[in-house]
Formats: C-alpha cells, sequence, structure tokens
C-alpha cells in the first residue's frame, strides 16, 4: 500500500509539472514543452496494474492521471493555475469545470486536450481518439467523458473514472456493492456445505460440471483458445418445486469456487417505464463486469416467460425486455443462473442457449431420510414413537419445508422445556408446512 500511495504521489507531481510548462509555453508563447518521464515503483496497486495490462502511452497515462487528480488533491488544478498564473484569473483553454459539491475545478476533456496538445490543432485532434470507443479506456470502463448539455463542446464533459478504480487506488480495495435501487441484487452466504445439500445424484453430477467450468474456464477460453469460437461465460437454467435447493446451490458454488454470489431481484428491475428496465439491467451487468460474480435470477420467468404475439404495445416492449436480458447474458464472462419453479414457464428459444439446464426434484424418501437426520439438532432426543425413515417415506416435503419444520419443532422443545421430540408435534409442524403451501393434507 506504501509504494502505491508513493506512485500516485510521484504521478500527481509528474502531471503537475506537465502542467506548469504547459501554461508556462501558453503564457510565453514558446513552442516546444519539455515532457518528463514517469516511472514508478515496482508495485501490486491498481495503477501500476493498469500499466502493466495496457502498456499506456504518455497520452493514456496523462489522461488516466489528470482524471484520478481530483479524488486525491481536490484543489489540484487550482495549485496549477495559480503556480502558472501568480497574476490570477481563469484560463479558458485550460478547460474545467464546477461540481454541485466540489469547490475546486474539475479536470474536463478539454483539460486533458490542452495539456496534450496545447494550442496546435492537429495535436489536439489526435489526442480526441482516446475518447473513442475503440480505446482501451472504454473498453474497459476505466473513464470516460461525462455527458454535456446540449449545444455545448462535447469535450467540456468532466472525466468520469471508474468509482471501484477511486476507491481501490485511495483506499487500496473495492468495498461489495450494497443492495440499493442502483444495485437491487443481494449478496449471498451460507454456513452450509455440500454435505448439508442432499440433491438427486443427476443434479449433483451436472452441478459439478458447472464448477469444473467456473474453476478451469480461463484456461480452456484463453490458453487453449476456445474463446475464440465460443461466446464467453456461462448460462445455467435450475428449475423445479420451491424448496429443492436453487438457491443454496448457487450460494455454495460462489462459496467452493471463490466467487461472490448475488441474486437479482427482478422485482427491482423490472419498470413499467419505456426503457427503464433495459437501464436498470444495463447499470447491473456493467457493475459486474469482469468481476469473476456469479449472477442468481431467482423467479426468471418474470422477464424469461414464453413470448406472445403482439398484439399491443405492452406485448412488443415485454418481447424486447427479455431480449436485452439474453443479448446482456450471452455478453457476460461470468456464470449467470436463472431459476424458476416450473420449466414450462420459460420459452424454448431461451433455453436454447444455455449450457445447463438442471431439474431440482422433489427429494425422494431415501433423501428425505438424509435431509431429517443432518438438519435434527443433536441436543434434541426424539420420542420411541418418532421414526424417520417412516416420516420420509409418508411425507413427500422439500429440504427447505424440512429445516422450517425443525426450526419450529426446536423453538416448541425450548420452550415447553420438553425432553424429547414426539411425534404428534413433528406431524402438526409437517401439516402446518402442508397448509401454508396449499396442500390438502
Amino acid at each position: 500500500m506504501q509504494h502505491s500511495r508513493t506512485n500516485l504521489r510521484l504521478a500527481l507531481d509528474w502531471l503537475r509539472t506537465i502542467a506548469v510548462r504547459r501554461l508556462e509555453q501558453h503564457h510565453d508563447q514558446a513552442e516546444v514543452v519539455d515532457i518528463p518521464i514517469l516511472e514508478l515503483l515496482p508495485d501490486e496497486g491498481v495503477l501500476a496494474r493498469l500499466v502493466e495490462r495496457h502498456a499506456p502511452t504518455y497520452e493514456d497515462l496523462l489522461v488516466l492521471v489528470l482524471a484520478l487528480a481530483p479524488h486525491v488533491d481536490p484543489q489540484f488544478l487550482d495549485s496549477v493555475v495559480a503556480e502558472a498564473c501568480p497574476e490570477g484569473g481563469e484560463l479558458a483553454i485550460l478547460g474545467g469545470a464546477r461540481g454541485v459539491n466540489h469547490r475546486g475545478v474539475l479536470p474536463t476533456a478539454e483539460t486533458a486536450l490542452f495539456l496534450l496538445g496545447g494550442g496546435d490543432l492537429n495535436e489536439r485532434m489526435d489526442a480526441m481518439r482516446l475518447f473513442g470507443n475503440a480505446h482501451w479506456f472504454a473498453k474497459q470502463q476505466v473513464l470516460w467523458v461525462d455527458r454535456v448539455p446540449e449545444g455545448e463542446p462535447m469535450w467540456s464533459g468532466r472525466l468520469i473514472v471508474h468509482p471501484e478504480i477511486v476507491e481501490e487506488i485511495t483506499t487500496g480495495g473495492v468495498s461489495r456493492p450494497r443492495f440499493s435501487t442502483a444495485f437491487p441484487a443481494e449478496h449471498l452466504t451460507t454456513e452450509m456445505d455440500w454435505e448439508d445439500l442432499v440433491l438427486h445424484p443427476t443434479t449433483l453430477a451436472q452441478i459439478r460440471d458447472i464448477q469444473n467450468w467456473v474453476s478451469h474456464a480461463d484456461t480452456v477460453m484463453g490458453e487453449w483458445g476456445l474463446g475464440r469460437r465460443v461466446r464467453p461465460g456461462y448460462r445455467a437454467l435450475f428449475y423445479g418445486p420451491p424448496g429443492t435447493g436453487k438457491t443454496i446451490t448457487a450460494t455454495l458454488l460462489g462459496k467452493h469456487t471463490g466467487r461472490d454470489v448475488f441474486r437479482i431481484d427482478l422485482s427491482r428491475v423490472i419498470s413499467k417505464y419505456i426503457g427503464e428496465t433495459e437501464q436498470n439491467l444495463a447499470r447491473l451487468f456493467d457493475r459486474a463486469e469482469s468481476k469473476d460474480w456469479i449472477l442468481f435470477f431467482d423467479e426468471a420467468d418474470a422477464l424469461f416467460g414464453k413470448r406472445t404475439d403482439i398484439r399491443d404495445a405492452h406485448d412488443k416492449y415485454a418481447n424486447q425486455q427479455a431480449s436485452y436480458l439474453l443479448q446482456r447474458i450471452e455478453t457476460f464472462d461470468g456464470l449467470v443462473i436463472l431459476a424458476t419453479n416450473q420449466r414450462n414457464n420459460i420459452d424454448d428459444a431461451f433455453i436454447r442457449r444455455f449450457q445447463s439446464v438442471i431439474h431440482f426434484p422433489m427429494p425422494r424418501a431415501e433423501e428425505r431420510l438424509m435431509l431429517w437426520a443432518n438438519s435434527l439438532p443433536s441436543q434434541i432426543a426424539l420420542s420411541p414413537d418418532v421414526s424417520l425413515t417412516d416420516l420420509s417415506t409418508r411425507y413427500e416435503i422439500s429440504g427447505a419445508a424440512i429445516l422450517n419444520v425443525v426450526q419450529h419443532c426446536s423453538i416448541g422443545v425450548l420452550a415447553d422445556a420438553s425432553a424429547t421430540l414426539d411425534r404428534q408435534r413433528l406431524e402438526a409442524a409437517i401439516h402446518r408446512e402442508f397448509v401454508k403451501e396449499g396442500k390438502v393434507v
């Protein structure tokens, strides 16, 4: 971290030298500006990694450091002007803008163009390519030029650095995003392990295939060159009744591959206003790009339901939303999991785009027996009239429902100071779950 701060200081001093010399050149009408070389210390920080990964030119580095400057030194441009022009006054050619809360001058693209080309029109126009979509700044979403009011010069927009780059450079790390309207996704964690999850053998084998992809995708797609022939990322559909382990499976995949798992709240994403759903999805995927996150879309039929004939504007808009989400999923380079209770609710045209379609059936009797045995706390003694084998055979119940029954009975045993858990209490709790699910007891 110390080297990172030293490098940041070296970069700001380097930029200050260039800025002062460029302003002096402009003031004295000189023709040549001597550009010093920026030499950074060996470092594992984000600035050094960007330099190593992209081998930036002098122009790239100048723009990047300029955009970062106000986040580290709020009065950077003001002090540069004061040093170069002690008599005071504003310099329109330097560009710059005022923020809403920030009191100092914020760098704009015009600022960068001036520092790179001075008053030379050819050099300034050559430098404009740095803000084009073909440059690695745009491709990697490192920095961009903010939009300007209609009619104003496009280069008068502020230089915006990706917030995560600013956070990592200034604090040494990037915090996990919090659930909000801007990021409608919940981070999933669990204390459970694969041994706690009882799945059908076929289902578990297919889950292992996904885990293998997560572990070896970089080698297969990169070193082995498969990335030239197939789309990036992996897309899976989980389907089956509620409580059969779809969410916990996605969470365990993240836990055992070292990846964050985020469950997308589609109720916060889908909007009745035209274009807003797509904007919400765009923000979400832009934030997740190149993060090695696992995105879990629960109740995916809300967006991936069977498409209908277009009878009105609403039908057309709904189909457009689904198509946009499919497009973003297909270009996402990580793992995307969609979950639904009924496979038939998902349009077949969408299902063909997924590498895995995995069924999570209701547990069989032998699997329910394992779930009962794994779930009951060791502190609870079972009454002689309780047979877990009999319970597993008689009651078709999901793993989540079994956990609910065990929790309800455990609290009841403690509340009553009972020595044992009897059959009557267990069956009453099971019937309670059936009523909740609308099943006939």
